[in-house]
């Protein structure tokens, strides 16, 4: 499975590496890290008794999990999208470029290495030969062009 770059220290961080892969179209970042943990609010003093007890059917909390640390890196990919009304100024188109990303990135996930992914839109897609905004010729080009993409991200490093 693959989870979501949530906040703007990690896509500032990606984004400034320079593209794995390239395409017409779509570039894709990464880096080989854990996406960066939120910081904790400040808590307040408060009795650590619940009004339940220690009831046996309830999950454990919060607190209780496993932290996520340098030594306790998670593994996986985090997926994070930019796709900017620059390029695709109809909703429908980007939502269709968004949607097909996170399908794209679901299926060759296993090929790819664990960390932050960052695919961007670059340009925009011709309006002259895509004239619907959410045409399946318009989805089956951006799929193309995603599997090729991620394909060459896929490829070792030289």
């Amino acid at each position: 499975m693959v989870g979501r770059i949530l906040r703007s220290a990690d896509f500032q961080r990606v984004l400034s590496v320079s593209p794995r892969s390239r395409s017409t179209h779509f570039a894709a970042h990464h880096v080989p890290a854990c996406p960066s943990a939120p910081a904790k609010p400040q808590r307040k003093l408060v009795s650590t008794e619940l009004s339940t007890g220690d009831a046996l059917s309830c999950p454990p909390s919060v607190d209780d999990l496993p932290a996520v640390t340098p030594d306790n890196p998670p593994q996986g990919q985090w997926l994070g999208m930019v796709v900017p009304k620059k390029h695709a100024r109809r909703a429908v188109t980007r939502n269709l470029i968004k949607r097909e990303m996170r399908a794209t990135m679901a299926s060759a996930s296993a090929a790819l290495p664990a960390g932050l992914w960052v695919l961007r839109l670059k340009a925009p897609f011709d309006r002259q030969v895509f004239t619907s905004p959410g045409s399946v010729p318009l989805l089956q080009a951006a799929r193309d062009e995603l599997l090729l993409l991620l394909q060459r991200a896929a490829a070792p490093r030289r």
